[in-house]
């Protein structure tokens, strides 16, 4: 798996789709990407994950209620080859939230117990960012999105159901309500730097 991944296979939406026939896999293949890259867009992260360590800058703020520096990092679920440093190494720190890797869940802060500064980019994390596994919800919340932009070439302008009938329904310009139900514990917000 590498950074920002398809999270389904175009297998996997025909499979949900129940369709058998190779005639649409074009147009399938493109509804996973949109629908992954509008997974990235509503959850303000990426699940997939870098194959090697990268180092990137942070500015660190500082938390008056621990009386520490605090970095906020990209998503993080693996300490291999992780290393902070300021103009020096910085070893005394805390990756946060505390038993994150127990949950299967993220780092997305660092509090530095020792050393630290608020100099804008002054923070350098070398590490492999990302998610170790694409999460389940994430996945089905794909598989919900990409069904819906591949059927939307069966809603002319936008519009579903039949006027006629009563059942006339808009489609709106925004991620299915289902999945905003199933990507709502993944959502990240950012502290502003």
């Amino acid at each position: 798996m590498g950074w920002a991944p398809d999270y389904v296979t175009a297998t996997d939406l025909k499979a949900y789709l129940k369709i058998t026939d190779a005639l649409d896999d074009a147009q399938i293949a493109l509804a996973v990407t949109a629908a992954s890259r509008a997974v990235d867009r509503y959850t303000n992260r990426q699940f997939g994950q870098l194959a090697a360590v990268e180092a990137r800058k942070y500015t660190a703020q500082w938390d008056t209620s621990r009386c520490k520096w605090v970095v906020c990092i990209d998503d993080l679920m693996t300490t291999a080859g992780l290393i902070v440093a300021t103009a020096a190494a910085i070893t005394d720190y805390s990756l946060r939230p505390t038993n994150a890797d127990l949950k299967g869940e993220p780092w997305t802060h660092i509090v530095l117990n020792t050393g630290g500064t608020g100099t804008e980019d002054a923070v350098t994390v070398t590490a492999r960012y990302g998610w170790t596994v694409i999460p389940v919800a994430v996945q089905q919340a794909t598989l919900l999105q990409a069904s819906r932009l591949f059927t939307r070439k069966d809603s002319p302008y936008g519009v579903a159901g039949s006027p006629d009938l009563g059942s006339e329904m808009r489609l709106l310009a925004q991620v299915d309500p289902d999945v905003k139900v199933a990507l709502g514990p993944y959502v990240r917000w950012w502290a502003a730097a």
